[in-house]
């Protein structure tokens, strides 16, 4: 059970019901998504989600000045309150002491008592800073989110705390015994054994934990707020952007993959999007069909071609990557600064294998059609979908050389079910259970369940869950990456081979 900032600010967004209320993720950010402040968002994936990316600036910093600014709108306080505690006993028998008994008993508790208030811009009142000239000198973030053509949003609506409070969670684990032992006295022995273990993480007053956006559009030197959340443009509506298309003939050239909102399925997975074009289809429940450019050829075709450019680098750059992510994979906040990085395009100074990472891309020597940064960014968003349990699961994955069976267990499992939006009973195939074995059999379940899949050890029955999908395809995307970078270097490739990972 958790008891983190991101656990509350999701369960304040399912409380407030708002429509289109996002969480704020992290304690470290909860200052960064007030009113005005502009957020990036730079999707790698059409199949999972990229993160709101705070670029430290405010609309009205980079706005001409001596403009009116539209008075915010507070609402009452909103007293939040949730409570969850579980306590579990059991007796178990300890025959491989001797004759006897022991019980367990287990208990966790979290919960917080907070208020909050939201502070909105209505849309009546945006009108004022529409079409807004830019300042002169343009600030380096919108320089370099026009060069990657990354879409650029503005917080219109924010629930900050309004009293500091502390987040407690407590769990508790208690084993008593009693137990013969005749081969040294006649008679019994008792024992107990308890632990304890309290946690706290401080919340201030101030600290965002929901907010709305909107997107920014900017064009001849001025900008716009979409209004309308069914309005789709890009944010440089004047940049070229080339879309690949699903199955096209891979070509040994730089492919930016479209930077679009809608395409990073976090909030309905089976909504309308596009890959190329537009889809407005929405498959009826009893269909077995998605559509063609939303199927799993399509995951498959998007993750080989990100692996057979990372397959066309020196194994020197493979092994430092692989490496450094190995030591990395237990800190998701290390993760996450190193993808901000990338994403504002800060090549700067980072303690660790964050650093390697960052070095090893300033003196990057990789052929002109391969962006060494855009597939780390791409492996760091796959990571990022999955929970700290499964990245740990991963680095153990890594020394165990589990990577390529897990890899091909995930396909097996997405490629069948992939189109189904419902729930559907499934069967993993023995063969590629066979070479995951004790724990190797256990670390991969367990990655498995995390994703949402309904699993049990020693048992190959199982149900598809569309909430898995996501995961699942990040899951897989992370580890034909880490085993591309694990894998012993073969002879050099002139181009792409039409084969699927």
């Amino acid at each position: 059970m958790s008891y983190t900032f991101d656990w509350v600010s999701k369960d304040v967004v399912k409380k407030l019901q708002g429509k289109d209320l996002r969480p704020v993720t992290r304690l470290s950010d909860a200052t960064k998504f007030r009113q005005f402040d502009i957020l990036q968002k730079s999707p790698q994936s059409l199949f999972f989600k990229s993160e709101d990316t705070p670029v430290g600036y405010s609309l009205l910093k980079i706005l001409e000045p001596n403009f009116p600014v539209p008075e915010p709108e507070v609402s009452a306080p909103i007293p939040l309150k949730h409570t969850v505690s579980q306590k579990l006993k059991a007796n178990v028998d300890v025959k491989a002491i001797a004759e006897g008994g022991a019980s367990a008993e287990f208990a966790q508790s979290c919960g917080y008592d907070i208020e909050v208030q939201s502070t909105s811009i209505p849309d009546s009142k945006l009108e004022s800073l529409q079409n807004r000239k830019l300042l002169g000198q343009e600030p380096s973030f919108v320089t370099n989110c026009r060069l990657g053509k990354n879409r650029l949003y503005v917080v219109t609506e924010a629930f900050e705390v309004i009293k500091g409070t502390v987040l407690e969670g407590s769990s508790s684990i208690g084993l008593s015994a009693k137990a013969l032992i005749p081969q040294f006295v006649k008679g019994q022995a008792q024992g107990q054994w308890q632990r304890d273990r309290t946690d706290s993480v401080p919340i201030l007053k101030g600290a965002v934990l929901a907010y709305k956006k909107k997107q920014l559009v900017i064009e001849n030197n001025t900008c716009a707020i979409l209004l309308s959340g069914n309005a789709k443009k890009k944010t440089f509506p004047s940049i070229f952007n080339m879309v690949p298309r699903c199955g096209f003939a891979a070509q040994p050239m730089r492919i930016d993959l479209p930077p679009s909102d809608d395409l990073s399925i976090e909030t309905e997975p089976y909504s309308t999007r596009r890959l190329g074009l537009w889809i407005n289809d929405i498959p009826p429940i009893g269909s077995i069909e998605e559509p063609v450019h939303l199927d799993f050829k399509c995951l498959q075709n998007e993750v080989s071609l990100k692996t057979e450019l990372l397959a066309m680098l020196s194994k020197d750059v493979q092994d430092v990557v692989f490496s450094s992510l190995l030591h990395m994979l237990s800190d998701r906040e290390v993760l996450y600064d190193l993808m901000n990085m990338l994403e504002l395009d800060q090549l700067g100074h980072m303690d660790g294998p964050g650093g390697i990472i960052l070095h090893e891309l300033r003196k990057d020597s990789s052929p002109p059609w391969i962006d060494l940064k855009d597939l780390i960014l791409y492996l760091l968003q796959a990571l990022m979908v999955l929970s700290d349990t499964q990245l740990n699961l991963l680095a153990q994955s890594m020394e165990m050389q589990l990577l390529l069976h897990q890899r091909e267990l995930v396909k097996n499992i997405l490629q069948p079910n992939f189109k189904y939006p419902w729930n559907i009973p499934f069967t993993l195939q023995p063969q590629l259970l066979a070479p995951l074995q004790g724990e190797g059999l256990a670390i991969t379940y367990e990655l498995l369940k995390e994703c949402g899949l309904k699993m049990e050890l020693n048992n190959p029955r199982s149900t598809w869950d569309l909430e898995a999908k996501m995961p699942l395809s990040a899951l897989y995307g992370s580890l034909s990456f880490l085993q591309q970078l694990q894998k012993p270097k073969t002879s050099p490739k002139s181009g792409f081979s039409s084969g699927y990972i």
